[in-house]
């Protein structure tokens, strides 16, 4: 049976990735913006008005149908579906280095943004418009967040030490030439999200999981998304920080089907298996931190002088 709600949807995140109003759309189509909306909101549309549709946003029929495996080639659009999938999943296994979007404090948006920002090539022609998109996908993730800490949303959070070790050396930076003393701003802030996700993994609040892997993985990330109806696995060359982050350049890939799904479900069981957890996981935690070199004085308030 066909589902036109998760048609909507995927049409809904393939609209924003492309930068399309509903007007736009409509536009080309020939119809009204109401009438746009009404199919983003699941109402039951011809195969036709589809297939038009997959062709002004640059898809194929195929992927808004669901049949094998959504493409995007736009982080705004991938990151949206990560967002409407997480609407109705029970739990997420995340490995989108250095850390999960999911799991950063709540300060970690504006060092993102600095960052995605000063990554952008100077070729890049219209500046405005791209600050535009960073400002976007940043929206999408913080909603995310919001919506997992409101929904209790439980998630497993593979982290690999080399990742962790190189954003300390490295700092929350978006390219190499910044001044030594911006550097070392960057590289407190990695810190200070590493000691965020410290916490996380010392407290071990519930529905959140933190499983540390001593070994390098490959540079595409993963995230399975379970509900009881199914698990969804999405495959994505977008990362936020780390090494240098990419959002501009890439295919990601959403899928459902089974063979891909289970892979990645017995990746994800075999490295479980294998990680460092708990206690361990937070004695590995304060190794990596302490030999990072990064010293941070907390400058405590002043004092009131009393009243004379």
């Amino acid at each position: 049976m066909t589902d036109f709600k998760e048609i909507g949807r995927r049409l809904k995140a393939y609209r924003i990735g492309q930068g399309q109003a509903a007007e736009e759309i409509a536009a080309k189509l020939g119809i009204s913006r109401a009438a746009v909306y009404r199919i983003e909101n699941g109402e039951v549309v011809k195969i036709e008005t589809l297939e038009r549709l997959a062709s002004v946003l640059k898809t194929s029929l195929a992927s808004l149908l669901d049949v094998s495996i959504e493409y995007h080639t736009s982080a705004i659009s991938y990151f949206e579906r990560m967002r409407q999938i997480e609407e109705s999943c029970d739990q997420v296994v995340a490995h989108f280095p250095p850390i999960s979007y999911l799991l950063t404090s709540e300060t970690y948006a504006v060092h993102l943004r600095k960052t995605l920002i000063e990554s952008l090539p100077a070729s890049v022609e219209d500046r405005h418009a791209a600050v535009r998109e960073i400002d976007t996908i940043i929206a999408i993730l913080d909603e995310r967040r919001k919506a997992r800490q409101l929904r209790r949303l439980s998630v497993v959070n593979f982290v690999t030490i080399p990742e962790i070790e190189r954003w300390l050396k490295l700092g929350v930076v978006g390219r190499f030439d910044l001044p030594e003393q911006e550097v070392t701003a960057r590289r407190i802030a990695a810190r200070d999200e590493v000691e965020h996700l410290l916490g996380l993994t010392e407290s071990a609040p519930m529905g959140i999981q933190i499983a540390l892997i001593e070994e390098t993985l490959p540079n595409i990330t993963f995230q399975l998304f379970r509900s009881k109806q199914k698990t969804t696995l999405g495959l994505s060359p977008f990362r936020l920080g780390g090494d240098l982050p990419n959002i501009r350049m890439g295919v990601a890939m959403v899928t459902a089907d089974e063979q891909p799904v289970g892979l990645y479900e017995r990746l994800a069981e075999d490295l479980w298996r294998r990680a460092l957890k708990g206690s361990d996981a937070v004695k590995r935690l304060r190794a990596v931190l302490e030999r990072s070199g990064i010293e941070v004085v907390r400058v405590a308030p002043a004092r009131k002088r009393a009243g004379r």
